[in-house]
């Protein structure tokens, strides 16, 4: 049986929330859509180096949701949980 013992969605949780759609928002890269200049680096179009900064920055808030956000109680084992 699982308890909840506070409010599962608190002001922290509905920021991360909201700052994750408004990733998720980003991804969608409308301004680039119809052009390839300018170049990055003289090679690089613009909405792939968009992409590369898209994937790392997104690779980074996952891992602040990770350390934010995550669970403590899915890292107990079940003998953990049971008092063993």
């Amino acid at each position: 049986m699982v308890t909840f013992t506070h409010n599962t969605m608190d002001a922290r949780g509905a920021l991360l929330a909201a700052l994750t759609l408004i990733l998720f928002l980003l991804h969608q890269d409308y301004w680039n859509w119809r052009t390839a200049y300018p170049l990055i680096f003289g090679y690089l179009p613009i909405g792939l180096a968009y992409h590369a900064m898209y994937t790392i920055g997104a690779a980074v808030w996952m891992a602040v949701l990770v350390k934010v956000a995550w669970p403590s109680q899915l890292d107990k084992s079940p003998d953990e949980e049971r008092g063993a």
